[in-house]
């Protein structure tokens, strides 16, 4: 691989005898792997239906190394939502987070996804994510992948991070700060990286590391965790931004251990010498089977007081609570396709935004969100059209097949990717909307009628393709 010189430059002064070996490290093929989703099965479920090899990562029980040429996301138990394709080492940070049911949690620089999926399936449905996403394409992704996975209790946001201060200002238990960055550690996986790399750009994302720091801290309660994480080897984006945080902020560094990982935060590295940045992470790829990362984690003083001029006015959310007559169309599907437990555990959180209908995670205050660009707000059932309900594709997602009624689960391979593939299903099932899964688990809607199963799969989602 040819890294640039000045990269090479800086990298041989920092490493010393180690800069050989950093060196070598380039020329090894990139780590991939899966991440088992907990809200669906458990790890040892998950090894039972694939048809590959994996081998256990040593610092998050849900996830797998595979080999180089498998392609994951060509298997329909990836679109049933039963893992999530990531980068081994890009699961640690999350695993430092450790988020419980109930929290609060902030995913702040979200897309794709991969660490708010991790964080919604270690929620178990209890309490709230909010995962925000600047880009907007990226934004879609996250959204995207928070279905499949079948999260209920997510917010997807599209906003600079300092707007969600006035709707947020310390609600979160827990923030995960994933910055964008030089992307040092990513040369290897993704060449794009590399070749946007350039010291001006390192300059670049310390401006914007130090902006969503200072939003994170007021959106983080007193005493609570936040986690910085970087895929980069630079001090000046790790260390150094670290150091400059806490010398500024009440907040105190806790020491990270997690398995097969022994490498620290290098205190020589800082400016002005704060050792306990030897209590941050670094994770590098001659030392572990992965790319390159870092990640502190740090506790807000909970005496922590700061006075700050935030909103109190919100604006009129354009959601609007659910009447019972509205809902007419959406109760009679609920009564006919869906077991009682179910529908019945969220029907005092059903809210209209237009033709849409939503069942928003519990604790949520609508007026603070409503000047938010929202992608999603808790759980899409799905959409009123002309004297009918139409359940959504998140609806499907977020079901266990003992929670509806009317079931097609293949047991066919072929089957499950002509489904996938957007085609009709010539099979006898019950007439009216049927949950159409693959040994278990579901993929999607469909609606049966004299022997024929319509597709109801997204377009947008469909394969071209086995």
């Amino acid at each position: 691989m040819e890294l640039p010189v000045a990269f090479k430059e800086k990298m041989k002064n920092l490493m010393g005898e180690a800069y050989e070996s950093l060196l070598d490290s380039y020329d090894q093929p990139e780590s991939k792997g899966i991440r088992t989703n907990a809200l669906k099965l458990s790890p040892t479920e998950l090894i039972d239906k694939l048809p590959f090899k994996t081998q256990s990562v040593s610092w998050c029980d849900e996830g797998f190394y595979i080999d180089h040429e498998i392609r994951p996301g060509k298997n329909p138990h990836y679109y049933a939502g039963l893992y999530y394709v990531q980068e081994p080492t890009a699961m640690a940070a999350v695993e430092v987070l450790n988020p419980k049911p109930g929290d609060w949690v902030l995913d702040l620089c979200a897309a794709p996804g991969g660490k708010s999926t991790q964080i919604g399936a270690k929620l178990q449905g209890q309490g709230v994510l909010v995962a925000n996403e600047l880009v907007n394409t990226r934004a879609g992704i996250l959204s995207t992948n928070v279905e499949r996975m079948g999260i209920t209790n997510a917010i997807v946001t599209n906003e600079f991070p300092e707007r969600l201060v006035d709707s947020f200002y310390e609600r979160f238990d827990k923030i995960l700060v994933d910055a964008p960055c030089s992307g040092e550690g990513m040369f290897r996986k993704d060449p794009g990286a590399l070749a946007d790399w350039s010291l001006e750009r390192v300059d670049r994302c310390m401006g914007k590391q130090e902006k969503i720091l200072e939003s994170a801290h007021r959106l983080l309660k007193p005493g609570g965790v936040l986690v910085y994480s970087t895929c980069t080897f630079s001090p000046e984006e790790n260390e150094q931004m670290i150091e400059a945080f806490i010398q500024k902020y009440a907040y105190t560094l806790e020491t990270i251990e997690l398995p097969g990982i022994t490498d620290h935060g290098r205190v020589e590295w800082t400016r002005n010498h704060e050792e306990a940045i030897a209590k941050t992470l670094r994770i590098m790829p001659m030392t572990v089977k992965g790319e390159g990362h870092f990640i502190a984690r740090l506790i807000k003083s909970a005496a922590y007081t700061e006075a700050l001029d935030i909103k109190q006015g919100y604006a009129k959310s354009r959601l609007k609570k659910a009447t019972r007559t509205e809902l007419q169309d959406y109760t009679d599907f609920a009564k006919n396709n869906l077991e009682l437990e179910f529908y019945k555990k969220i029907e005092d959180r059903l809210y209209l935004l237009g033709e849409h209908l939503y069942a928003i995670p519990e604790g949520v205050e609508l007026e603070r969100i409503a000047n938010l660009k929202l992608l999603r707000t808790g759980l899409h059932l799905g959409t009123f059209k002309k004297n009918r309900f139409e359940p959504s594709y998140a609806l499907a997602m977020a079901l266990k097949l003992t929670e509806a009624k009317n079931i097609c689960d293949l047991k066919d391979e072929a089957l499950a990717y002509q489904y996938l593939k957007g085609e009709a299903l010539n099979l006898s099932v019950k007439k009216g909307w049927v949950l159409v899964a693959y040994e278990g688990y579901a993929l999607g809607f469909g609606k049966a009628s004299e022997g024929l199963i319509k597709n109801h799969y997204p377009k947008g989602l469909r394969i071209r393709k086995k």
